[in-house]
């Protein structure tokens, strides 16, 4: 008896190595840009009071930032990687989508395989473009190949269209999912960052009033805000990121939702077609 074809008609991605490629130059980009801002933006003595940056007292929202310590270039640079990456994904996602709506191409499909209209369907995916796109053609081209083949029974032809469909769709899945690892461990990173930020600011801040030799309220509550600053950067970051990764997860969710209706269809489709 013959077995079904293994071999995998969709051709392998190339888009996750120029992707880990993004990701590997990204993170040392966002951490250099964090510091010249915190420098060179933030430590500008305009934001301080006589112009004093290491001792004047913050004169505006930049320069209070700026008295948070060494740890908020670190949370700024995580800030920056959550945002870049967005974007990145934004962009990565919505090619995958394809050129229209995957919803509307997902029912063209259907319309077209109930019909028995392979070609119709073939060119809705040249239309679409995208992952969803180029898994339905691979399935298309299989089902093709199918019907040619004389020495494979029904079920086995379904169950080759069915695996190529699985196989094309575990060569997409990867470049959607990439970077998302990263934006997930922002999550927390960002606030325990902070957190430890706040930890050292309030460690010198009773560490100098005991110096002193005496309480000053004015000096302990300007200490604690600034040490707070760490804690308001982490949370800032580690919510943008939750947002940002169950966004991309959730038009990730519903691609591969598309991909599973849709391959279904051509499955059954062909078995409807071909029973005798």
């Amino acid at each position: 008896m013959a077995n079904a074809p293994t071999k995998p008609t969709s051709p392998v991605k190339k888009e996750s190595t120029s992707s880990g490629m993004f990701a590997t130059l990204t993170i040392p980009i966002c951490i250099v840009v964090a510091i010249l801002i915190y420098f060179f933006i933030l430590g500008q003595p305009t934001n301080f009071a006589d112009g004093d940056v290491e001792k004047g007292t913050a004169a505006n929202f930049f320069g209070q930032i700026y008295r948070g310590g060494k740890l908020v270039p670190v949370i700024m640079s995580y800030l920056l990687m959550v945002i870049v990456f967005s974007i990145e994904r934004f962009v990565v996602i919505g090619k995958a989508s394809g050129t229209g709506n995957v919803d509307a191409f997902v029912r063209k499909i259907q319309t077209a395989l109930n019909a028995g209209n392979i070609d119709a369907a073939n060119s809705e995916c040249d239309k679409q473009k995208g992952s969803v796109a180029n898994v339905i053609k691979a399935g298309l081209k299989k089902y093709r190949e199918m019907e040619s083949d004389e020495l494979l029974t029904v079920d086995q032809k379904s169950l080759a269209i069915q695996k190529d469909i699985e196989e094309a769709t575990a060569l997409e899945m990867p470049m959607l999912e990439q970077n998302l690892t990263i934006i997930a461990t922002l999550v927390s990173i960002g606030t325990l960052t902070g957190l430890l930020g706040t930890v050292f600011g309030m460690i010198k801040a009773f560490g100098e009033l005991a110096a002193a030799g005496a309480t000053n309220q004015t000096a302990l509550s300007a200490s604690i805000s600034e040490a707070l600053v760490n804690t308001a950067l982490g949370i800032s970051t580690s919510a943008l990121s939750i947002i940002m990764y169950n966004v991309f997860t959730s038009k990730i969710d519903n691609l591969t939702y598309a991909i599973d209706e849709t391959g279904f269809s051509i499955v059954q489709t062909f078995g409807a077609s071909h029973k005798k």
